[in-house]
């Protein structure tokens, strides 16, 4: 059965520095400006695959607007960020679905009222690690929990999308960052992605130049002196006939976007994808139920910046990416 979330709008250069809610009366045959709004703020437009609550907010062109016929669930909670390990220098934590790492460059004026609607996860994770902190000490026999105190705040040395769950490291101080984002930069981390993928995905290494305009407005492979090259290696891990494939998908770079731009771009889109289009007429529809994009960061290591420990980590599969599969499996059994 085919899903139908909602209506999709592409920016086009006419429409550039419109206000969200402008361009949407346009598009919905001149609906009110209450009417507008209200979808708004009730959690029901995406842009380019991101909640916004700002019906003031300025497009740019090649950005997709999609209003939703169901609303966003709400941002996650402290409560719904597991601290994985924490030490004086790093804190890696499970990021769950529908939060940005960090605050993107546009929201920073906002007020603090607005910014705790749509908290990111670089500021639940102080919060999240007062609360792991409380609880494993109250946890120790014969030891009171000790009194919740003011965390400091974290700094991202790496990202991962708002849809993407899985982990991520922030550091805890000034030479920690330092020292992980060199490691980012430098691409000696390990990074272990699964993804669920429309079609027969076959094991292949990507690589490509990542530009920041391919020539339609958004992301993707192409030519020019901006770009940046980007190597990812795919490996199948389960076929569902056909039609879908779990792939792992290790990154060799860290671009944004990678895995989804490259998996789009060879065919095998990422379902539940919403931005990057298969760029192959070939390409199969996706029809998984997704109800995000099916990508989770499974594994991460990184050499402890003063420690020198090379440090693994992993996390399971999050319940909407099992219940996908699940359904698969139903759906497309072995032969």
């Amino acid at each position: 059965m085919k899903q139908h979330p909602g209506q999709a709008h592409h920016v086009t250069p006419a429409d550039r520095g419109q206000t969200l809610a402008a361009f949407l009366r346009s598009r919905l045959g001149g609906a009110s400006w209450s009417r507008v709004q209200k979808l708004v703020r009730s959690r029901h437009v995406l842009v380019h695959g991101n909640v916004c609550i700002d019906a003031a907010r300025r497009l740019k062109e090649g950005e997709v607007v999609k209003v939703l016929e169901v609303a966003a669930a709400a941002p996650p909670k402290v409560d719904d960020v597991k601290v994985v390990h924490v030490d004086d220098d790093v804190v890696v934590v499970d990021k769950p679905t529908g939060v940005t790492t960090t605050r993107h460059h546009e929201e920073l004026s906002w007020p603090a009222h607005r910014k705790q609607m749509q908290p990111t996860l670089e500021e639940l994770v102080p919060d999240a690690i007062g609360r792991h902190l409380a609880a494993r000490y109250g946890s120790v026999e014969g030891r009171a929990a000790p009194k919740r105190r003011r965390i400091p705040p974290v700094s991202a040395v790496h990202r991962i999308d708002r849809e993407t769950s899985g982990l991520v490291v922030f550091a805890r101080n000034v030479p920690a960052a330092r020292i992980l984002a060199e490691q980012f930069r430098m691409h000696t981390t390990h990074r272990r992605y699964l993804a669920i993928v429309v079609g027969r995905a076959k094991a292949r290494t990507i690589t490509s130049n990542l530009v920041r305009d391919r020539g339609d407005g958004r992301r993707g492979s192409g030519v020019g002196e901006d770009g940046k090259e980007a190597i990812t290696h795919v490996t199948p891990m389960e076929h569902f006939g056909d039609d879908y494939t779990l792939v792992e998908c290790r990154l060799e770079t860290g671009r944004t976007h990678q895995i989804r731009i490259h998996m789009a771009e060879s065919g095998h889109v990422v379902c539940g994808e919403r931005v990057y289009a298969s760029s192959r007429r070939d390409g199969k529809q996706d029809e998984s139920r997704a109800p995000r994009v099916m990508l989770h960061a499974a594994e991460l290591g990184f050499v402890h910046p003063v420690s020198g420990e090379n440090l693994r980590f992993t996390s399971p599969l999050p319940a909407d990416i099992r219940r996908v599969l699940a359904w698969l499996r139903k759906a497309y059994p072995p032969q």
